[in-house]
């Protein structure tokens, strides 16, 4: 099996390393990852500059490797077309510091490189955990609960363009209530701009992050089964069209088109 790994925290994070351990039980490792912290940048790709891939030997060998100064969607895209010599099996993304969860799917630069790879029929998976400092983290306890859930997937088969989102609990595996497999809950705002004067008077504004400070979440969703220890996995398909709405759009221009095809006599 050939699994790409990725992530947005850069090539020199700790768990990015405890995932690419992990993976290397089962299955021929990939890395391709940003140079550095592109966390936040959602799905995004470098249209202006060049890019560039590094071949590194930071991990064990038998793990081909790459930095690239791009996002991690340009990472995923990049291994498909060029670096891998066939496509891989799977693609993982993470593991991520910080949980995405909710909307932030659309904001997570670690969820738009496993989205990258449902662009193209792979199926992938998007790794997160539940601490935000990566100094107190003991990724020994992660990678031991990281290797059950790992196990599961793997033995299992995840469809084409299928993405699960997986956030973990910071907790050991002993500790950890068990697996929710659970819909995002899109109703909670957890970024909020706040407003801050400057020395000058001045109003600025900053983007601030109120998981800590979240306390009525819906039950059976993504944001309280993580809050309650459980592991939690939201499956997401790339639906680009939403075929139910198509006649109904077609009927609201019945008369525009009707008069157009007087017009040009069609």
């Amino acid at each position: 099996m050939r699994i790409l790994v990725t992530n947005d925290d850069g090539i020199f994070h700790p768990g990015l390393e405890t995932m690419v351990n992990v993976l290397q039980h089962f299955g021929e490792v990939y890395v391709v990852c940003p140079d550095k912290e592109r966390s936040a940048i959602s799905h995004s790709i470098t249209l202006r500059n060049p890019i560039k891939a590094i071949p590194t030997n930071l991990f064990t060998s038998g793990v081909s490797s790459w930095m690239i100064n791009g996002t991690p969607a340009d990472c995923v895209k990049l291994a498909i077309e060029v670096l891998m010599k066939e496509p891989p099996d799977i693609v993982f993304s993470g593991i991520n510091i910080g949980p995405n969860l909710g909307r932030d799917m659309y904001y997570s630069g670690t969820i738009a490189g496993a989205m990258e790879a449902s662009l193209n029929q792979i199926p992938s998976v998007a790794v997160s955990l539940a601490s935000f400092d990566s100094n107190y983290v003991n990724y020994q306890q992660v990678k031991a609960l990281f290797y059950q859930i790992v196990e599961v997937i793997l033995a299992n088969k995840t469809p084409n363009g299928m993405m699960l989102n997986i956030n973990m609990p910071y907790t050991s595996k002993e500790l950890c209530r068990g697996v929710k497999v659970v819909p995002l809950d899109m109703g909670v705002e957890r970024y909020r701009y706040v407003g801050l004067n400057d020395p000058h008077g001045q109003v600025y504004y900053w983007l601030k992050d109120q998981y800590q400070q979240l306390e009525v979440l819906k039950k059976g969703k993504d944001f309280s089964a993580l809050r309650e220890g459980y592991v939690t996995i939201s499956p997401v398909g790339m639906k680009a069209t939403n075929r139910r709405k198509i006649e109904q759009l077609n009927r609201w221009f019945q008369t525009f088109n009707r008069t157009k095809e007087e017009l040009f006599h069609v």
